[in-house]
């Protein structure tokens, strides 16, 4: 055989071997190489989002506005923490009664809307840091001689929103001390139908964390007589699994209590 015919096919041979031996070489992370994180086209992480469950009817902390847009103290704080501890937010307004539920079956990630931290609601969930103090107030008609002595006493139908700290106020501390009996404890679904029913003299009394009311009474011939030193706090409700999460709200809460933009929320909405 000629020489370079020889030539040629060993070298033909030696390439073929080279691309056999790289056709089984593993993938780098088969092989226990550390492999990036899929990345966005800016060459950093996706950021999570967290879906934030608010009562749409609470103003100052939560409410949705004529242009259907959730507003509040409370939705432009988790929206702040959002940028500051770096993921996204979506707010869904939801039935109060039903946002604790809806915790739990992983359909939000947290209850960020001036929900006071009670032992019964921290037997299912975990609530961040305390971040406000408020008191429950009672309001009447501007035609009412009741005074809180009466309300103290039983003497007229009280209207509260259901699932509230208010509506467990009046059934632990009036209907079952049998004060009243328990068909003069009226709830609703939201507060604004409490406001109405009371300027319609459907119920005699009302009752609702001062700040809220101030707003759900303004413009009504309605009135607040006094206030029970209730001494709630509100926290933020996150499920016990979301440990991480709950780190992330409390550091988020102490970095924007220590910023500029806390003392600007509490001017805009009121608070003090």
């Amino acid at each position: 055989m000629d020489k370079k015919v020889v030539s040629v096919l060993i070298t033909f041979f030696v390439l073929i071997g080279v691309c056999l031996c790289g056709c089984t070489e593993k993938p780098a992370e088969e092989k226990g190489a550390v492999v990036a994180p899929e990345a966005t086209a800016a060459g950093s992480e996706e950021k999570p989002t967290y879906i934030v469950g608010i009562d749409g009817e609470y103003p100052p902390y939560s409410f949705i506005d004529k242009n259907g847009e959730p507003q509040g103290f409370d939705v432009e704080s988790v929206k702040w923490i959002a940028d500051e501890m770096g993921f996204n937010v979506k707010i869904q307004a939801m039935a109060w009664d039903g946002i604790i539920p809806a915790l739990q079956a992983g359909k939000i990630d947290m209850v960020y809307s001036g929900m006071t931290i009670t032992d019964e609601r921290k037997e299912v969930v975990n609530f961040s840091d305390p971040y406000w103090k408020v008191n429950q107030s009672v309001a009447v008609h501007d035609d009412s001689e009741f005074t809180m002595d009466d309300f103290m006493a039983g003497a007229g139908k009280v209207g509260a929103q259901r699932g509230t700290t208010g509506a467990f106020w009046a059934e632990d501390n009036l209907v079952n001390k049998s004060i009243m009996t328990a068909d003069m404890l009226v709830t609703y679904d939201n507060f604004p139908l409490v406001a109405t029913d009371l300027q319609n003299k459907r119920i005699d009394f009302a009752i609702y964390d001062r700040p809220p009311m101030l707003d759900a009474i303004a413009g009504k011939p309605l009135h607040i007589i006094g206030e029970i030193d209730t001494g709630e706090e509100y926290g933020i409700a996150i499920r016990k699994t979301d440990t991480e999460l709950l780190e992330t709200m409390n550091e988020g809460l102490v970095r924007l209590m220590a910023s500029p933009k806390w003392d600007e929320l509490k001017k805009k909405y009121e608070m003090e």
